[in-house]
């Protein structure tokens, strides 16, 4: 064999064994790509955080059989009871006392007990009440406490209970019985017998304590839209304080700016033509004000937002983990999304993060708009969190979570899938720099971001709650406000309070108000707080003496007592307001989390109201108070129904208490004016209309943290920016061939209504 053919048989081998090569790389690499990798697993906590689980059913079912074997009177179910029963009226998780928290959690202690808050509504007594009765420990129940004075300083009257749905069912067993004594009137203005009109409460119910007189605003109602935009200019208002429904009266009548004294007195105004009618079609579903339905057949699909490689945080009974983040989430059926034991790096930032209210305060020139004071917990800001839409609520393939609660009811009831989990890339990035001076380089990471999600719908409006935890160690809380707007039947100088946004239609104006507890522990639970600003100071320049200079300076300031921490609403605060640590960081400033608030409210009520009290939290954008355990919340369901004599007065917290190295609370409100336009039909749009605050280290750390993430990317001009294992960006093209198996779609959400 000559040399030749050796030198041939040999390139042939090497070739060979190159595509050999090429081929099994090929074929280890798109598998590797494409495998479903498990989320890092940072989880050792051992089930620590079910110390704040919300009750199971079967927990919620053990405490009805329990209440209902040992109180020793008669109960109904509440979904059938009348005022004059006894009954459960809610069954919740009674949190335990941050110091025994902590024991278990830091310090090696034992599990506190678990215990749930039941309130029960006793109409059949001499002395008819609500109280409040921690019952324990599960699973095996052995007691009740009354806790009812321990919390509110006496016993609570049964006036200020929350309206029941059986309740609004006999009143409207009531108002549709007295309309029928206007038989003429409603063919004529409405072409209606009055038992298809939608019927719409308002709150509070009166002027003075122990009022139960609530007016009720009459809409066109079609199947498949929103009634709130087809008001007939008709409203009634209803007493229904006594415990007998039969006693129950309607007190007036209220149409086209004219008030009567009856349903009776209305129609005989009616046929003696003394009365302008405003005669309205019944609408028809086609054709109606605000209906949702597609008006054109589906297009091209959107884009789609999935993991290649399987979600990247880890979610375990009530906590999640991500990239350095734990957090432990519950929902309270009153108000609504709570989150606990908040951690970054594996240190405690938040013990307690939860919404505490959502008020909404209306104007009108009809009586049941000018009335609206909506506080929202008391109909149930959690309860309504209702099954989130796979792909347009939450990403499809997002993590979904059911939510269990028992209210009016002695039987658990499941939201499924009404929390959602995911991760979201916001197409922007978090940091970034690009050199085009002395070396040429490009830096930067993704805005990745770990999205907590739920949706309540509570009557017409529909409230997003968004908790978000980004890779800089911040913590930020949005809440967007979408759903129908409320409306007004359009008469006289309507106008004045709010836009004509249909032919008989006022929007009236409102604003919305949030209030959310934080209580930060920023490395320990002894901090301080500190606020910064900018202030000029006027200098000669001290190179020549002969100019002047207007130099910021920055001016910091330590408030040390309750009352310099309570920052008015609308008012000038200072830009920069930081939880401080004693502890310094690596450069000599105290461990900090500032707070920024993004709110663009309306005014308070007036101080000299006589129901400002019960929405007292709403005179300021952030205070700042010790924490007690006799103050969990800044409001209660029961200022609704009473904000006269509020059984919670948030004004009461501050009380001029040093705040210097203690442990704090921060009470944080935002909110939105909305005068309701064109635009707002057939539903307010998220865009513009969202507010919220964030939480961001200050000095916390000695660097930004996220320089840690693995998802960074660098390339220079003396590399090769296209080598996927130099930057994680050139894997992309191989990563979307990765389409998830997406299961199908499912909805069930109006199983449960």
């Amino acid at each position: 064999m000559n040399v030749k053919t050796v030198l041939i048989l040999l390139g042939l081998a090497l070739a060979t064994i190159f595509a050999l090569v090429c081929v099994l790389l090929t074929r280890g690499r798109a598998p590797s790509t494409c495998q479903h990798l498990p989320p890092e697993q940072e989880d050792t906590e051992d089930g620590q955080s079910l110390v704040f689980a919300d009750l199971t059913p079967e927990e919620m079912a053990q405490v009805v059989r329990y209440l209902q074997g040992n109180l020793g009177v008669q109960l109904v179910d509440a979904s059938r009871a009348k005022p004059s029963d006894n009954c459960i009226a809610s069954v919740d998780l009674q949190v335990p006392a941050k110091a025994e928290v902590l024991r278990f959690l830091d310090g090696g202690g034992a599990r506190p007990a678990r215990e749930a808050l039941a309130v029960l509504y006793f109409g059949n007594q001499p002395d008819p009440n609500v109280t409040e009765y921690v019952v324990g420990p599960l699973p095996r129940l052995a007691y009740h406490r009354d806790v009812t004075v321990q919390k509110y300083g006496g016993k609570v009257p049964y006036h200020r209970r929350p309206v029941t749905a059986k309740e609004y069912m006999d009143i409207n067993a009531l108002i549709w019985r007295e309309l029928k004594k206007a038989p003429q009137f409603l063919t004529t203005c409405c072409e209606s017998d009055g038992t298809d009109l939608a019927i719409l409460t308002t709150a509070p119910r009166g002027f003075k304590s122990g009022d139960r007189k609530t007016w009720f605003v009459l809409f066109h109602n079609v199947a498949g839209t929103g009634y709130y935009l087809s008001p007939v200019g008709l409203e009634v208002l209803v007493e229904h304080r006594d415990l007998h429904v039969s006693r129950w009266q309607l007190r007036k009548v209220f149409y086209n700016g004219r008030y009567f004294a009856s349903t009776e007195d209305l129609e005989r105004e009616f046929l003696a033509r003394r009365l302008e009618v405003i005669r309205l079609k019944k609408p028809q579903a086609d054709a109606v004000l605000g209906s949702m339905r597609p008006r054109h057949p589906p297009d091209s699909l959107g884009p789609l937002q999935f993991e290649p490689q399987g979600p990247r945080y880890n979610v375990r009974d009530n906590r999640i983990t991500y990239q350095g983040w734990s957090i432990t989430f519950g929902m309270n059926p009153n108000s609504g999304p709570r989150l606990f034991d908040i951690r970054y790096r594996g240190e405690r930032i938040v013990y307690e993060l939860s919404l505490q209210e959502a008020l909404a305060l209306y104007g009108s020139n009809c009586p049941g708009g000018m009335s609206i004071r909506y506080l929202d917990g008391s109909f149930g800001i959690g309860r309504f969190a209702y099954e989130l839409v796979q792909g347009l609520d939450c990403p499809y393939t997002a993590t979904y979570v059911d939510q269990h609660y028992l209210v009016e009811s002695d039987t658990p009831k499941t939201n499924q899938n009404s929390l959602c989990i995911f991760e979201h890339d916001s197409a922007l990035p978090l940091r970034r720099h690009f050199s085009d001076s002395q070396s040429f380089y490009y830096g930067g990471l993704r805005k990745n971001t770990l999205v907590i999600r739920s949706i309540s719908t509570l009557l017409n409006y529909d409230y997003i709650w968004d908790f978000m935890f980004h890779g800089s160690g911040a913590v930020e809380v949005r809440v967007h406000a979408t759903g129908y707007i409320s409306t007004s039947f359009l008469h006289g100088q309507g106008t004045n309070y709010g836009n004509r946004v249909g032919p008989h239609t006022l929007g009236t104006m409102h604003f919305h108000h949030m209030n959310y507890k934080v209580d930060l522990d920023v490395d320990g639970q002894m901090n301080f707080l500190e606020t910064q600003d900018m202030e000029y100071e006027i200098i000669k320049d001290p190179w020549s003496m002969q100019n002047t200079i207007e130099r910021p300076y920055l001016h910091r300031k330590r408030p040390e007592r309750e009352d310099e921490a309570a920052f008015p609403l609308n008012a000038p605060m200072p830009r920069y307001v930081s939880f401080a640590s004693p502890k310094p960081n690596k450069w000599g400033h105290p461990r900090s989390y500032r707070i920024q608030i993004i709110s663009f409210t309306g005014k308070h009520l007036p101080i000299n109201s006589s129901m400002e009290r019960s929405v007292s939290w709403g005179r300021y954008q952030l205070a700042v108070t010790r924490r007690k355990e006799e103050e969990p919340t800044s409001t209660s369901v029961y200022n609704q129904n009473d904000p006269w004599t509020p059984t919670v007065a948030f004004a009461d917290f501050i009380n001029n208490e040093t705040i210097t190295n203690k442990d704090l609370v921060a009470w944080i409100s935002v909110g939105f004016l909305h005068v309701p336009h064109a635009e707002d039909v057939p539903n307010t749009v998220a865009v513009g209309n969202s507010v919220g605050f964030l939480l961001r280290p200050y000095n916390y750390f000695n660097e930004d943290p996220s320089v840690d993430s693995p998802d960074s990317v660098y390339f220079s001009s003396e590399q090769e920016a296209t080598a996927c294992g130099a930057n994680p960006l050139s894997c992309l093209p191989t990563a979307a061939a990765c389409a998830p198996h997406l299961p199908p779609f499912h909805f069930g959400g109006f199983l449960n209504l």
